[in-house]
């Protein structure tokens, strides 16, 4: 049976105010998205929850990056599990800063919390030992894409918070599986709005999800969101936290809403 959100450090804030990959969206910042750079701008904006994603290095060095290779937003190229370490640290997002370990995240903003996104399943190992070197495991909620990353990362790790997978939530609208995906141990849904499934645009987000959410003490994240109007929509729906690029405009959205505490 699943632990309710609630039971869990993490989700101490009722409302979650998350920056996506450090609030990146910027004319003149992008693309330095999660990079060290990002994180500390959004910690200056007085957030405390960072979204991140995380890869591992053929010499298993688990760092935060969003994509399976360096092209789209570096000075390099590769794939990064078959690159060493080394090699990962040559390269520079927007050409300007560093790829940076978890490590070096959880030390630079220890009074951060860190959603994490596990995005190959060669990072799940190496996420296990950081959070136990740095005994974060309070710190994080840990999702995927894949529920078979998240079933062997829970089996590891069975007392860190972790999320339920957009991909299988949106299976809910075609077949009454709901009180299963309730049953596999997370305690938020991480969601968009919506989800493509077999090309056709499904809503994840529905009353039915919020119902069982409630019922089970589960919290409810949406991302991306960046658009004001999107916000106030969303938080009038009854949701537990927005996950945005747009740092500043979700701020302003919060605090009109009484959402953001000093």
């Amino acid at each position: 049976m699943n632990r309710p959100a609630g039971s869990y450090p993490y989700f101490d804030e009722p409302f979650a105010l998350m920056a996506h990959r450090g609030g990146y969206l910027d004319e003149k910042d992008a693309p330095r998205e999660n990079s060290l750079y990002a994180f500390g701008r959004a910690v200056e904006a007085g957030y405390r929850y960072l979204e991140t994603d995380v890869h591992a290095t053929s010499d298993g060095h688990l760092v935060a990056f969003h994509d399976q290779v360096l092209d789209r937003v570096t000075d390099a190229s590769g794939t990064l599990a078959a690159m060493s370490f080394r090699q990962v640290r040559e390269a520079r997002i927007g050409g300007i800063d560093q790829i940076h370990t978890i490590d070096e995240v959880l030390e630079s903003f220890p009074v951060a919390r860190l959603n994490i996104d596990i995005k190959a399943p060669g990072a799940i190992a190496p996420l296990v030992r950081t959070l136990q070197r740095h005994q974060a495991q309070d710190r994080v909620c840990v999702s995927s894409f894949s529920w078979l990353r998240l079933h062997r990362f829970r089996k590891l790790m069975p007392s860190v918070a972790t999320g339920l997978t957009a991909p299988a939530v949106a299976l809910s609208a075609f077949v009454p599986m709901l009180p299963r995906l309730i049953s596999l141990g997370g305690q938020a849904f991480q969601i968009p709005v919506t989800q493509t499934i077999g090309g056709r645009s499904v809503r994840v987000l529905t009353p039915r999800l919020i119902t069982a959410a409630r019922a089970h003490g589960l919290r409810i994240h949406i991302w991306t969101i960046n658009e004001a109007a999107e916000m106030d929509d969303l938080i009038d729906l009854g949701i537990d936290g927005l996950i945005s690029d747009r740092i500043g405009l979700l701020r302003d959205v919060a605090k009109r809403r009484g959402l953001w505490a000093d």
